[in-house]
C-alpha cells in the first residue's frame, strides 16, 4: 500500500477499512486519540484496515488538518504498542507506517493488518472479555460478546476442530450403512489400502474417527467420526446448532421457494458424508454440459463437475459447527450457491492465489480425500474458479459475512459479458453506454447481472489497478449510470432506480436478475417474492390504501410498454448533459403526471443524479407547488415520491 497523496484517499477507502482520526490533541500539540485503540482491535479481529491520522472524514470527503508533531504520536503509539497492559498483540512494523506532507504538518497512515488465528482476538486492558474485544461491523468499532471472544480463543489454540474426543459416545451413535458405503467407496478407489484389512472400531480407529488422546489417555469417538458417519439424533445431541440443508429452487428470482430439498428429518442418518452424496448427485443431475471424449470414451468428469464437487466438500470441511447458522446448498437454473458457518481463517486474496491451506476440519477432509473428493495444499478454490473458467461464466463469488459469522460461495452459470443485458443497457441508457469505457461497461453489466457491483468484486473480474476502479466508478455515479451506497468498504452500486437487496442470506441476495429483449421492448421477469402479492395495477404500478393514486415503486415491475412509454418522455436527457431548466422540468411533470414517483426512479428515468434533482429541480417545484409529496411528514425521506398538482 502506497499513498502519495490525499486524492489516493477514495480508491483506498474502497478497497479496506478506512478510518480517518484527527491527532491534534487538547494542547493542539499532536497526541495519539483513544479512539485509535478500538479500531485497532476492531481492525485487526475482522478484516485489517487503515488508520488515517491527521484527516477529518465527512461524508465520503477528506480534509486533510495534519499532525502537528508526528514524531512524538508515533512514539506513543510504538511504545502502546509494545505494552501488554495495553494492548494484546503488536502488529504493526515500520513498513505499515506513511507520513504523508500536508504543508507544514504531516498526515500519518497506519495500515493495520488483518490478525492471524493464532493471533486472535487482539484485546486491550489485558482481559479478552468484558468488552475490551473489538471487531468491525457496520463501518464501526463493535465490542464483542464473551462468545463470540471465545470461538476466537477456540479457533486460536485449535488447528484441528473436529478432532475433540466427545464424552459418552460409542458405536451406538455411528449409523452401519453410512460406513459400509464409505468402506465400499474406500475399496473401489483402491482395493489394496491396508485400512481395509479392519473393520468396525478398528477401522474407524485408522480414519481418526474413533482415537485416543496420549495426553489425557481419554478414548472415543471424534467429533469427525460422529458427524461424518453418525445418526441424527446422536449429533444433534453432542452439536446443538448443526443442520444441513439442500434446496432447490425453480426459478431465477429472489425467493425461498423450493421444488426439492433435503434436510435431516428422520428418513435418512442425517450426518455429512450421507449429506454429500444425496447433494452432489442433485447438483450434476441435470448439468448442461456438452460431454468430452478420452479416446473414445465419453468423459462424464468435467471440470464444472469438479469445480461442483470441491465446492461442496470446501462448504464441508470448513465448516464451524459450533456456529449459529446451517450449511445451506442452493441449486437454481442460473446459480449454484454455497454457505458455511465460520468465516475463512485465511485472508480471502491468499485463498483464492491458492497454495496454502488452514482447514478446520482436516480429520473430515483427510476422510474425504482418502476416496477421491477434495483437493489437498489450498488448491481447492483456485479449480472452482478453473472450472468455471472453462465455461467462461462470470467468475465465483466468494465473501464473509461477519454478523453472523458465516462464508459465502456464488457460482453463477452467466457469461461475463451477455449479449441481452447489453441490449438490456443499451436500451435504457441509449448510446452513451458504448461510449463507456471497456471498465466502466464491466461495472455497468454487473451492476445489471448481481444486483449490485463493488469495488472488491471489480477487482476479481477484471485486471485494472485498484485506483482506476474508484475512478471509473465515481465517475459512473457522477454521469447517472450508477448509484451508490454506504460508504468505505460497504459502499455498492446499483443502476439508478434499482432497490438495493437485504444481506441476511446470500441467497436472498446479490441474486441476477434475468432480461429478455422481445419486439423492441423491455421486460424483466425478475419477481421479488417480498413484492408478489402486491397490488398492482395494469401498469405494474403499486395501488396503496394510503395513496390516492398509484406510485412507480421500482420500474422492474412496470409493463414493457409502459416503461418504453416513461423512458421516451426523457429521451433527450440521453443525448444531453445539459437541458434549459425549463424543459427538465417539464418532463418531470409529464413523469409525475396522475402517479407518484419516487426520487429514485426519476433519477433512473431521467438520467441525472438523485443529489442534482433534489437540489436544482425537485425542492423549488415543491416550494412553488409544482409537485406534491407522497409523505410530507417525513419530507427528506429516502423513499420519498412526487406527484404533479393537478390543473383546477
Amino acid at each position: 500500500m502506497t499513498i502519495s497523496s490525499l486524492d489516493d484517499l477514495q480508491w483506498l477507502s474502497e478497497s479496506v477499512e478506512l478510518e480517518c482520526k484527527l491527532a491534534i490533541g487538547q494542547d493542539g500539540k499532536g497526541k495519539l486519540p483513544e479512539s485509535f485503540w478500538e479500531t485497532y482491535s476492531a481492525f485487526a479481529n475482522t478484516h485489517g484496515g487503515v488508520v488515517i491520522l491527521g484527516v477529518k472524514e465527512k461524508n465520503g470527503s477528506f480534509e486533510p488538518k495534519g499532525v502537528p508533531d508526528a514524531e512524538k504520536v508515533l512514539k506513543e503509539l510504538f511504545d502502546n504498542l509494545n505494552n501488554p497492559k495495553k494492548v494484546s498483540h503488536n502488529l504493526i512494523l515500520d513498513r505499515d507506517i506513511q507520513r504523508l506532507p500536508i504543508g507544514e504538518a504531516e498526515v500519518i497512515i497506519i495500515d493495520v493488518p488483518r490478525a492471524t488465528r493464532h493471533q486472535k482476538p487482539v484485546y486491550l486492558n489485558g482481559n479478552p472479555f468484558g468488552g475490551n474485544t473489538y471487531r468491525r461491523l457496520h463501518e464501526g468499532d463493535r465490542k464483542c460478546d464473551d462468545e463470540t471472544v471465545k470461538r476466537m480463543l477456540a479457533e486460536q489454540v485449535e488447528d484441528v476442530r473436529d478432532s475433540k474426543i466427545l464424552d459418552g459416545y460409542n458405536l451406538d451413535d455411528i449409523d452401519p450403512e453410512s460406513l459400509r458405503i464409505y468402506r465400499q467407496m474406500l475399496r473401489d478407489r483402491n482395493p489394496t489400502h491396508p485400512f481395509l484389512d479392519y473393520e468396525g472400531l478398528e477401522f474407524l480407529r485408522q480414519l481418526n474417527a474413533w482415537r485416543q488422546d496420549r495426553q489425557t489417555k481419554e478414548v472415543g469417538l471424534t467429533v469427525a467420526g460422529l458427524l461424518m458417519f453418525g445418526k441424527w439424533p446422536s449429533i444433534q445431541e453432542a452439536m446443538p446448532h448443526y443442520f444441513v440443508d439442500y434446496q432447490e429452487r425453480p426459478e431465477a428470482k429472489t425467493e425461498k421457494r423450493w421444488v426439492d430439498r433435503i434436510v435431516p428429518d428422520g428418513t435418512w442418518s442425517g450426518n455429512l458424508f450421507d449429506f454429500y452424496r444425496k447433494v452432489y448427485r442433485k447438483l450434476v443431475s441435470d448439468l448442461k454440459i456438452p460431454f468430452e471424449l478420452k479416446g473414445d470414451q465419453r468423459k462424464e468428469d468435467t471440470p464444472v463437475h469438479e469445480a461442483l464437487r470441491e465446492a461442496l466438500v470446501n462448504t464441508i470441511v470448513h465448516a464451524d459447527y459450533s456456529g449459529r447458522i446451517s450449511i445451506l446448498v442452493v441449486k437454481r437454473p442460473d446459480m449454484f450457491g454455497f454457505r458455511n458457518p465460520g468465516t475463512l481463517r485465511l485472508p480471502i486474496e491468499q485463498v483464492l492465489q491458492g497454495g496454502e491451506s488452514d482447514c478446520r476440519n482436516r480429520l473430515m477432509h483427510q476422510m474425504f480425500l482418502m476416496i477421491g473428493l477434495g483437493e489437498r495444499a489450498g488448491s481447492g478454490v483456485p479449480k472452482i474458479f478453473g472450472g468455471w473458467k472453462t465455461q467462461e461464466w462470470r467468475p465465483p463469488f466468494l465473501h464473509e459475512k461477519d454478523e453472523p459469522e458465516q462464508t459465502l460461495l456464488e457460482l453463477r452459470m452467466i457469461d461475463l459479458y451477455p449479449t441481452e443485458v447489453i441490449e438490456f443497457l443499451r436500451l435504457l441508457f441509449g448510446k452513451s453506454f458504448d461510449g463507456l469505457s471497456q471498465l466502466e461497461r464491466t461495472a455497468m453489466i454487473t451492476a445489471a447481472l448481481e444486483d449490485v457491483v463493488t469495488h472488491n468484486r471489480l477487482l476479481e473480474i477484471v485486471s485494472d489497478h485498484a485506483h482506476d476502479i474508484s475512478m471509473a466508478l465515481q465517475k459512473l455515479v457522477k454521469n447517472g449510470f450508477l448509484e451508490s451506497s454506504g460508504k468505505s468498504r460497504g459502499t455498492v452500486y446499483v443502476l439508478p432506480g434499482a432497490q438495493l437487496p437485504t444481506p441476511d442470506d446470500v441467497f436472498t441476495h446479490n441474486l441476477p436478475q434475468r432480461f429478455r429483449i422481445s419486439e423492441g421492448s423491455l421486460g424483466i421477469s425478475e419477481v421479488s417474492s417480498e413484492q408478489s402479492d402486491a397490488v398492482r395495477d395494469d401498469h405494474g404500478r403499486l395501488i396503496s390504501d394510503h395513496l390516492d393514486v398509484p406510485v412507480i415503486d421500482d420500474v422492474t415491475y412496470l409493463e414493457p410498454a409502459y416503461l418504453k412509454l416513461m423512458l421516451s418522455i426523457t429521451e433527450e436527457t440521453t443525448e444531453s448533459d445539459r437541458l434549459p431548466k425549463e424543459k427538465m422540468r417539464a418532463m418531470i411533470l409529464e413523469i409525475c403526471s396522475g402517479q407518484y414517483v419516487p426520487l429514485s426512479v426519476l433519477a433512473y428515468l431521467l438520467h441525472r443524479s438523485p443529489e442534482s434533482l433534489r437540489k436544482q429541480h425537485l425542492t423549488e417545484m415543491v416550494r412553488d407547488r409544482q409537485l406534491v409529496l407522497a409523505f410530507p411528514a417525513t419530507p427528506t425521506h429516502e423513499k420519498q415520491a412526487y406527484k404533479a398538482t393537478e390543473v383546477k
